[in-house]
């Protein structure tokens, strides 16, 4: 039986990035997002030695992680400088995002936010698919207000981003982002609230028996 994980699927300014958050340290997992995936690509193109030298003062998971993609694709991961060209690679960077999602979902007890992973991971056993949404007013306003998008542009901003995630999972896995039948739950944090919808996941996780 494969170890469980979550998979947090969200629009934009619809709080699920706190949501993971929250649900991650309730069940004491680890959280796999943006910076955890962009973190362990960088040290997999570090000397040996550099990451070693690091490994007591950083998450266990992200250095493991870290070295298996190293040994298993050292053409992605060699230095600094190849990882800094991937950036200007979309495919590249889908590849090595990818791989991070696919060996993080192998150790399982994840939190894995964003990234197209309910679409790569839909046919996993054990894994629990979760879709944050909320109204689009309550979303312009928590862009406004904890994300710092001007007031201006932010109903753009919101489009251009949820339609450019739509599309990177439609490329990528041909699934539809926002059909909600790809999903176990769907929690709208705007009327459960962060810790309503963090609540939500954690007691479906717990009825799992996965705690």
């Amino acid at each position: 039986m494969a170890p469980p994980l979550i998979t947090i699927t969200r629009q934009y300014a619809s709080g699920g990035s706190d949501v993971a958050q929250l649900v991650a340290t309730q069940l004491g997992w680890t959280v796999i997002d943006n910076e955890f995936v962009d973190e362990v690509a960088r040290r997999a193109g570090l000397p040996r030695a550099e990451v070693a030298q690091r490994e007591e003062r950083t998450s266990g998971v992200l250095e493991r992680l870290a070295r298996t993609l190293a040994a298993a694709s050292p053409e992605l991961f060699i230095t600094e400088a190849a990882v800094s060209a991937a950036e200007r690679d979309e495919a590249a960077i889908h590849r090595m995002t990818e791989r991070v999602i696919l060996e993080a979902a192998s150790e399982g007890r994840a939190v894995v936010v964003g990234r197209g992973a309910q679409a790569l991971l839909a046919t996993r056993p054990d894994a629990l698919h979760v879709y944050v949404v909320a109204s689009k007013p309550w979303r312009m306003r928590l862009a406004v207000e904890k994300l710092g998008v001007d007031p201006a542009t932010v109903e753009k901003v919101l489009d251009e981003t949820d339609k450019r995630r739509d599309q990177y999972v439609k490329t990528y896995s041909g699934r539809v982002r926002h059909d909600v039948e790809n999903y176990d739950l769907v929690v709208n944090a705007e009327r459960l609230g962060i810790e309503g919808a963090a609540a939500a996941t954690v007691a479906e996780a717990k009825r799992r028996g996965w705690t």
